[in-house]
């Protein structure tokens, strides 16, 4: 069994500036969230993820919406699901009135899945929470050193309550954030921006990399 009261009580605990949202408070969305988030780490505890794919903050069109990290309305509404593999799909509870119904960056991390071989990873990131411009947060905007810096102990925490020990890192800012706590990551570019192909690329050699482990 998988005890991450650590996690949600660091998470529940970090500032909330002006120009970043919570997810998972205490309103009708909020609570959603936090059930689809409760339910992909119950799926992910019954797979035994070994590698975390950290990146850096939810964006307004995918985990902002569903609550889970690199899932968008399509990835938690797909049959089968992405997950379990089950017909009638993973058994998230999608919003009736999403702000968005895709992600890009969602949409290239899951068709990498696809390929995955063995335990999917875990995700999550190392700014929790969804970062956006003054006043109009149907924007995405670049988390500070010092939220990265709050938000960090949240995804160790995270990864010490499943036991990971292999670390990818998508995106500089995720990278350096773990160097700064003395974990190593294998650096992934991020999907964004032009990097899909690069990041499926990196991501290929990072699984054939777990399917053959060096010798030590």
């Amino acid at each position: 069994m998988v005890d991450t009261g650590r996690f949600w009580e660091l998470l529940r605990a970090l500032p909330v500036p002006q120009d970043a949202e919570y997810l998972y408070g205490d309103d009708p969305h909020g609570r959603l969230r936090e059930a689809n988030l409760r339910h992909y780490l119950e799926l992910l505890a019954d797979i035994g993820p070994r590698v975390m794919l950290v990146g850096e903050a939810p964006g307004y069109r995918g985990h902002t919406v569903t609550g889970v990290p690199f899932m968008s309305m399509r990835q938690v509404g797909a049959r089968p699901g992405l997950i379990t593999g089950r017909p009638e799909g993973d058994g998230f509870t999608p919003p009736e009135a999403p702000a968005a119904t895709w992600e890009s960056s969602s949409d290239t991390v899951w068709s990498a899945m696809a390929d995955w071989r063995g335990p999917l990873p875990l995700f999550w990131g190392v700014y929790p929470l969804h970062p956006h411009e003054p006043g109009r947060p149907a924007t995405n905007r670049t988390p500070r050193a010092a939220e990265i810096a709050a938000g960090t102990p949240v995804a160790l925490a995270l990864a010490e309550a499943f036991g990971i020990t292999t670390f990818a890192a998508v995106g500089r800012k995720a990278e350096a954030a773990l160097s700064r706590n003395g974990i190593p990551a294998t650096p992934i570019r991020h999907p964004a921006q032009g990097g899909a192909r690069i990041f499926t690329t990196q991501l290929a050699a990072l699984n054939e990399a777990q399917q053959h482990p060096r010798p030590s």
